[in-house]
């Protein structure tokens, strides 16, 4: 199949498949006569697990992983679980300090007056004046 239906069937686009395939994610496939690249069922299968770990917040080296991982019969699922568990402790420490931006942002929200006056604690936080809030 051509790239366009690839990317139909596997939920990945055109411009980042081609950008999968530049950076050695995914093999590039066959070509036909005319140039244009030949997608097979495997291909797609492939992008679709990429597509996915990249929805679990997977970064593309992690992917690259598991892909290899994926295609090991002999892989010990061992290796895997560490991976999903480094990345979900990760993504734990991101949510921690989204919460903490998020606190600070409400916090300082509820010290703004938010009317016509010019001076507001949100600003004079942001640009480093924090003793005048």
């Amino acid at each position: 199949m051509n790239i366009g239906k690839a990317s139909r069937a596997s939920g990945v686009s055109e411009r980042m498949i081609r950008h999968y395939e530049s950076i050695g994610l995914i093999p590039p496939p066959t070509r036909r006569d005319s140039g244009y690249r030949d997608y097979s069922d495997a291909d797609v299968h492939r992008l679709r697990f990429a597509a996915n770990a990249r929805d679990l917040g997977f970064p593309i080296e992690e992917i690259r992983e598991l892909l290899s991982l994926w295609s090991d019969n002999a892989r010990a699922s061992a290796d895997v679980k560490a991976i999903a568990l480094a990345r979900a402790a990760e993504l734990g420490r991101k949510a921690d300090a989204l919460a903490a931006m998020k606190t600070t942002l409400l916090d300082l929200a509820s010290k703004c007056h938010g009317s016509e006056r010019p001076d507001c604690p949100i600003i004079e936080s942001i640009s480093g004046d924090a003793t005048k809030t």
